[in-house]
């Protein structure tokens, strides 16, 4: 074992004990009965250790590293330290009341997501995991300060924690079949339910008349996740005007789509015309993206685009309860990549529990028939299931542990990219959708950059949507609350699509193999920052 190897293990080992929800999402052993511990003194010791890690980390010569796989490995753990480093000071843990709910719930379902084990061991873990939520919340109760958490935070967390109290309360002890198991689910996620429901109570009353703090992490925090994080040559400026000029070249794509399909320049009524038609209800609306799902997965077999692993399977299933309020489109969840499960989940954008029947309509238009083969794509086949169940196949177990968002997003775009290129929207309203949604991503750059310099209000940003972007209302806001609560994000779709073309260019102009094999190499590289995963696809380092 090189000096590297012996050091990246230490640090997995720590970061799983810190972060045992997340081990259990990747499936690591071990740890499938704790919660984070979110006190404030473990916040500081966190920051403290992760500083002393970084230092470690980057006075590492490139003699510690035995291989370009070890030393891209290295890379990818000090820009994810960097990253910490630079939004350290921000306080989130202060200021975002979702810090206290995600681990309890998303450690709790995602248990019975995977069903790795048998249910009697399931809900043995669940029901230590619902025991300590009254603990977490009530650290969140502690720590977070009204003049540090900005009010549409609050309001998302509150939105969130009723839907996560119905889960725990109603929900949840119907994912075993055994009475006795289930009566177990049902005693604490009763108690759970409740603890949630408090926290939702002093939320509201306590919490959110007084919140006044900011959201906006400013130029140079953002320029420095771009730069140390992602490794990328843009600062926060440089990257709205990519993707500004984006923006201009995909509308004027739009303008000549929507002359084929509706003799108009207007590709926006056009588009609006094109949402009219959609599937008549959530579920016959799920229906639909499992048709196309299937429909991308055999594409890509006949097509050879890419080389399918033995047992995959993505399953198209309604979005959790406890998500519908605070996202208002498709998602993915992969298989844990410490596990040999292969099935991934591909959750439909449901509207929320208590939406007005208008609501309701607006959700369903915004999956129109037209985008949900360009949505299938993203999420499931050569998109996300596709990438991540590959991703699964390298042995570094840093590569399985960290990933970014400008890579795993920048793919989901790419994949839609190239299935319109290898002709799999044969309407040119498909294409159109298709378009559609690279723009959105093109106006998801402008408005995240804009939001966190200061340069657009929250209600500007909803409007710039809502009329540039063409979603409705509610998705609109949805769609800002979460560019506010997440800096940086939401510009890593078109980026990473962006940055992989040009990779591609590279790939294919010095002949190193076909376009399943730039694919297959990408993929197999894991979810690197782009310079990183550049260094790898180039050198074919798939180990």
């Amino acid at each position: 074992m090189s000096e590297f190897a012996a050091l990246a293990d230490a640090f997995l080992d720590e970061l799983w004990q810190d972060s045992p929800v997340l081990a259990t999402q990747l499936g690591v052993e071990g740890f499938d009965d704790r919660l984070d511990d979110l006190s404030e003194s473990s916040f500081e010791q966190r920051r403290r250790r992760s500083a002393a890690w970084l230092e470690r980390f980057d006075q590492l010569p490139d003699t510690a590293c035995q291989s370009l796989d070890d030393r891209l490995d290295r890379d990818l753990i000090r820009s994810q330290l960097r990253g910490r480093a630079i939004v350290e000071d921000w306080l989130m843990w202060r200021r975002q009341p979702e810090t206290y709910l995600n681990p309890g719930l998303g450690g709790v379902f995602n248990l019975f997501l995977h069903r790795l084990k048998p249910d009697a061991e399931l809900v043995r873990a669940a029901v230590s995991r619902l025991r300590a939520i009254p603990r977490l919340l009530e650290d969140g109760r502690a720590n977070l300060k009204a003049e540090l958490a900005p009010r549409l935070y609050v309001e998302r967390a509150i939105r969130q924690a009723h839907a996560g109290a119905r889960y725990m309360g109603e929900i949840l002890p119907n994912e075993v079949e055994d009475a006795q198991l289930r009566a177990q689910l049902a005693d604490w996620g009763g108690i759970a339910s409740g603890a949630m429901q408090v926290y939702a109570a002093w939320l509201e009353e306590s919490l959110l008349p007084n919140a006044m703090g900011a959201y906006a992490i400013g130029a140079e925090r953002y320029s420095g996740l771009l730069r140390e994080k992602e490794l990328l040559a843009d600062d926060v400026v440089s990257l709205r005007e990519r993707g500004r000029r984006e923006y201009d070249r995909l509308a004027d794509e739009l303008r000549g789509l929507a002359r084929v399909i509706g003799q108009t320049d207007d590709w926006q009524r056009v588009l609006r015309d094109l949402n009219q038609h959609h599937p008549d209800t959530p579920e016959a609306m799920l229906q639909t993206y499992a048709d196309w799902t299937a429909r991308a997965r055999q594409f890509l077999i006949d097509r050879e685009l890419v080389s399918l692993p033995p047992g995959e399977e993505c399953s198209v299933e309604p979005s959790p309860l406890f998500q519908r309020p605070v996202t208002a489109v498709a998602s993915y969840n992969s298989p844990p990549p410490f596990s040999s499960a292969m099935r991934g989940h591909f959750f439909v954008p449901f509207p929320p529990d208590g939406a007005s029947a208008e609501e309701v309509q607006q959700r369903l238009e915004n999956n129109s028939f037209a985008s949900i083969p360009t949505t299938s794509v993203h999420e499931a086949y050569p998109g996300h299931h596709w990438h991540l169940v590959v991703a699964k196949a390298n042995p570094s177990r840093v590569r399985r542990t960290l990933r970014t968002p400008y890579l795993t997003e920048g793919w989901g775009l790419y994949a839609e990219h190239v299935m319109r290129e290898q002709g799999f929207f044969t309407d040119p309203r498909q294409e159109m959708s298709q378009v559609e949604a690279t723009l959105f991503r093109a106006a998801r750059i402008i408005v995240d950059t804009s939001l966190h310099i200061g340069d657009m209000s929250f209600d500007e940003a909803v409007e710039f949507m809502r009329t540039r972007a063409n979603l409705p209302e509610p998705t609109a806001r949805a769609e800002v609350a979460r560019y506010c609560a997440w800096p940086t994000q939401a510009s890593a779709y078109l980026t990473g699509c962006l940055e992989i073309l040009r990779i591609r260019a590279r790939y294919l102009a010095d002949r190193r193999g076909t376009l399943r094999d730039f694919h297959n190499t990408l993929a197999r590289s894991g979810g690197l920052p782009i310079a990183l995963a550049e260094q790898a696809t180039l050198a074919g380092s798939v180990v």
